[in-house]
């Protein structure tokens, strides 16, 4: 299991060289000044002569590959450069940034797990009856709605109409509730359909039919033998999903204004703030890698037959 870990951490390194440097090239060849856009943020009028003199600042007027390399020097050193923007460093933005979304990630999470896991049981339980086809009917709804739009008719029900919830900002934990849910329905929905199915595909196997002949409760078969191996592949899908909130959830944190990674990164672009940018990328490809070797190896200890693949 060293051996694997060691070779994933390495991957990793391979995964961020790559992923960086086409981030680096996409944002050089993107059009627009970020020396300008900074200048008209701050309100001053950007003249040619002041504009190519924070660039030179900047180091915007350098080559490519030599700003990269010098970009890439001091990520070793744990500098990830100071954003044009905020004018702070980019790994203190993104450390201030980050509460608001493990708050939402928690949130959008804790009513997946405690939602979509009893519907999904329910409707494998009582296949192909009432109970199992207005779950479906849900799950099909759920997949089925933009995330904006559903987003806009909890803010217009619950925000606007009956005044319960605020709709924008993070002024306390109600403010959670409206953003929290609009990404839990469609996850709810994705859950439930796959928790059923992976479910059914349990009961046709052999060790379901001897329990079955040898009397034992359906209760029992369910909640000792079933379960228990239909969560692996469940699992995995979690921590997937886990990895794509806490690279910020841009649609729903743009909609609500909720403070978060995904806001974050939606402004660094239109800013052209590229040193936020860098860093943005170089959190979500560090949250999916770590993530991904998390689900490998507890798979791997909660059933060892599935073998680690040391040779990756």
């Amino acid at each position: 299991m060293g051996r694997y870990i060691i070779k994933r951490l390495l991957q990793l390194v391979a995964v961020l060289f790559g992923i960086t440097f086409l981030t680096f090239l996409l944002t050089y060849l993107s059009p627009g000044d970020p020396a300008r856009l900074m200048l008209m943020s701050t309100g001053v009028t950007p003249s040619d002569e002041l504009v190519r003199q924070v660039r030179s600042e900047l180091g915007l007027d350098q080559p490519f590959l030599v700003r990269y390399g010098t970009w890439l020097a001091q990520v070793v050193t744990g500098d990830f450069g100071t954003s044009y923007k905020y004018g702070r460093p980019v790994l203190d933005v993104l450390m201030a940034r980050l509460p608001a979304t493990l708050w939402l990630t928690g949130g959008a999470m804790l009513l997946v797990i405690l939602i979509s896991f009893p519907l999904g049981i329910l409707a494998a339980v009582h296949r192909n009856r009432l109970l199992d086809a207005l779950i479906r009917l849900f799950s099909f709804a759920g997949l089925s709605m933009p995330g904006f739009w559903l987003g806009m008719l909890l803010m217009l029900v619950f925000g606007v109409q009956l005044k319960l919830l605020p709709v924008m900002g993070s002024s306390g934990w109600t403010s959670l509730i409206l953003p929290a849910v609009t990404l839990a329905i469609p996850l709810i929905a994705q859950y439930s359909r796959q928790i059923r199915v992976v479910l059914l595909e349990e009961t046709s196997q052999n060790y379901v039919v001897g329990a079955r002949a040898r009397g034992v409760k359906e209760s029992i078969i369910m909640w000792r033998h079933i379960l228990p191996n239909a969560m692996l592949p469940i699992v995995t899908l979690l921590g997937m999903t886990t990895g794509a909130l806490l690279g910020g959830a841009v649609i729903v944190e743009s909609l609500f204004v909720w403070p978060g990674v995904g806001q974050m990164a939606v402004d660094a672009i239109f800013t052209r703030d590229y040193p936020l940018i860098q860093g943005y990328v170089m959190w979500m490809a560090i949250i999916y890698v770590t993530l991904n070797l998390l689900v490998d190896l507890w798979t791997h200890l909660r059933d060892p037959r599935i073998q680690l693949d040391v040779d990756v």
